[in-house]
């Protein structure tokens, strides 16, 4: 069997691998105040064993956990989350108001990612899903404050990566767990510059006015660190929110330069974000070449890509 990974970042918060495609690539997050635990996002149901193997060496027991608290339904986020409750017997579920009813029943999370990914894709990378009594759900509104033994937490909408996001606010720390709306920060780019970060899109909710609005709420706290599920912690804020936001402009643009004819307009999207993320990791000084940046970014530029062109399918027929 596999050996848990994570990290001990100090204050309570442990980052835990999950597992998912490569080391370090997509995490969960573990908060600890005296006996009582957290965790913020859960993995895959393949993850499930780790991050429980984390939770024994760390001296807890399943009873110990009091909230598991997905960011959003995505299920390299929340894949996880009702096979751990059914593991933590003590564990309510804090969700956003548009991801509670997936959680109770993810029918059609399984259809959706099914279609996405395809049926073997899926099985290998996601497994499958527990679902989470209706009782043991809190439907957490905007602003939605608990506490853990005393820690005051707060979950906040935090729409624009999709409409069922919740951003976790921790007061102790004066961090944000942001989930996918403070982008994708894989360690394996850092360089003396730091870290280096950019949006995601992925499908199907991609809502660039609404993360514009978000990026708002989390500057609005004064944060000291943002806690990203791909991949870790990150501070050095005053420089990666605005690369966020050119990040975020740069995907926008892309989408709407090949608006105007969809005859192979995805392809054409993926390779134009695949030229973007290429020059701005060089641009960082990242050592890779361009081949190793296109393979190690192969995920991102495809699911990317799908979550604009769903976007500019939502547009046509607005308009």
């Amino acid at each position: 069997m596999p050996q848990a990974h994570y990290q001990d970042l100090g204050d309570g918060i442990y980052c835990i691998d999950t597992a998912l495609c490569r080391d370090d690539f997509a995490a969960c997050y573990l908060i600890v105040e005296g006996d009582a635990a957290a965790f913020v996002d859960s993995g895959t149901y393949h993850s499930v064993p780790l991050i429980m193997q984390a939770l024994a060496e760390l001296g807890l027991q399943p009873e110990n956990v009091k909230y598991v608290i997905p960011t959003h339904v995505h299920l390299d986020h929340a894949g996880g989350a009702g096979e751990l409750m059914r593991l933590c017997p003590n564990a309510t579920l804090i969700v956003h108001p548009k991801g509670a009813p997936h959680m109770i029943d993810p029918a059609k999370l399984i259809a959706g990612a099914t279609a996405v990914y395809g049926p073997e894709v899926f099985a290998r990378d996601y497994g499958t899903l527990t679902p989470v009594p209706k009782e043991r759900v809190i439907a957490a509104e905007d602003g939605y404050t608990f506490d853990l033994n005393g820690r005051k937490l707060g979950f906040y909408d935090t729409p624009g990566h999709a409409n069922h996001h919740g951003g976790i606010f921790d007061e102790r720390t004066s961090s944000w767990f942001t989930g996918d709306t403070f982008g994708i920060s894989y360690r394996e780019f850092d360089t003396e510059k730091g870290a280096w970060l950019f949006a995601t899109t992925t499908p199907v909710a991609f809502d660039p006015d609404a993360w514009k609005n978000t990026l708002v709420k989390y500057e609005s706290k004064q944060p000291k660190a943002m806690l990203l599920t791909h991949y870790s912690r990150v501070t050095e804020l005053d420089r990666l929110f605005p690369l966020l936001r050119q990040s975020l402009q740069a995907m926008v643009d892309i989408a709407l330069s090949e608006e105007p004819n969809a005859e192979g307009r995805l392809a054409r999207i993926q390779e134009k974000i695949a030229q973007n993320l290429v020059a701005s990791a060089q641009a960082h000084g990242v050592s890779f070449g361009e081949d190793k940046i296109r393979e190690l970014l192969a995920l991102d530029i495809d699911l990317n890509g799908q979550g604009l062109e769903i976007w500019l399918q939502r547009r046509t027929k607005a308009a």
